[in-house]
């Protein structure tokens, strides 16, 4: 990581803390209220192809001490009312702007995986951890939609894990490497408006337009 992409992750993560924290803290106590504690799920993802760390989220389901791998459709009926809002919403990752400050990981890069799926692929996943995990990505505009609706058609873990392995990993990796190839702090920040702008209406077509046509003119060089 670049000193002006750490020292832009530092700032905009400070002024995202004190410009959210009212949001954060109702929906702390909204969280509570509807789904008790614990507030926060914590699992380990990785940073680098050693490397580990403990990443944060808003939980979003409820407890199951063996649960494991992705979250596909054998999963759906674990996720809380709340949750579902905070999914669609992406608002169950704020907390991960304390991994920000940390340098866990950044803003923008590919979504930190699971030590399982870096150990199955060592080779894919030592190319894509050279840039630092991050909370939003191209592959996350482009393929997120699609990992959604491919993983929900999924009725048992075995499923969902072999169409995860199969389908999701080698797409988003190419996605991951293309913004490798193409990442610079101005492509960052372009990254991040477009993250926001998901929420609007109309928004997630067109972000998946714009992402689309970053992809093939990555693929054509």
């Amino acid at each position: 990581m670049t000193l002006s992409k750490r020292l832009f992750d530092i700032a905009l993560a400070l002024l995202l803390v004190a410009v959210l924290s009212p949001l954060i803290v109702l929906l702390s106590l909204a969280l509570l209220i509807l789904s008790g504690r614990p507030l926060l799920y914590r699992a380990e993802r990785m940073r680098s192809p050693q490397e580990g760390f403990v990443l944060w989220k808003f939980r979003t389901m409820t407890l199951d001490d063996a649960d494991a791998g992705v979250t596909g459709g054998d999963k759906s009926v674990r996720i809380t009312k709340p949750g579902r809002f905070l999914r669609r919403s992406r608002l169950d990752e704020l907390p991960q702007l304390w991994n920000v400050l940390r340098g866990d990981i950044s803003f923008v890069g590919p979504r930190p995986p699971l030590r399982r799926y870096v150990e199955q692929f060592p080779a894919l996943y030592a190319e894509v951890l050279r840039s630092r995990p991050g909370i939003t990505g191209l592959a996350t505009l482009r393929y997120h939609a699609h990992e959604e609706r491919l993983l929900s058609a999924c009725r048992t873990p075995a499923q969902t894990e072999a169409a995860y392995r199969r389908r999701c990993v080698p797409r988003k990796a190419a996605l991951d490497l293309i913004y490798a190839r193409n990442r610079s702090l101005c492509f960052d920040i372009r990254l991040i408006a477009q993250t926001a702008l998901r929420g609007l209406p109309g928004g997630r077509r067109g972000v998946r337009r714009d992402a689309a046509r970053k992809a093939r003119r990555g693929l054509s060089r």
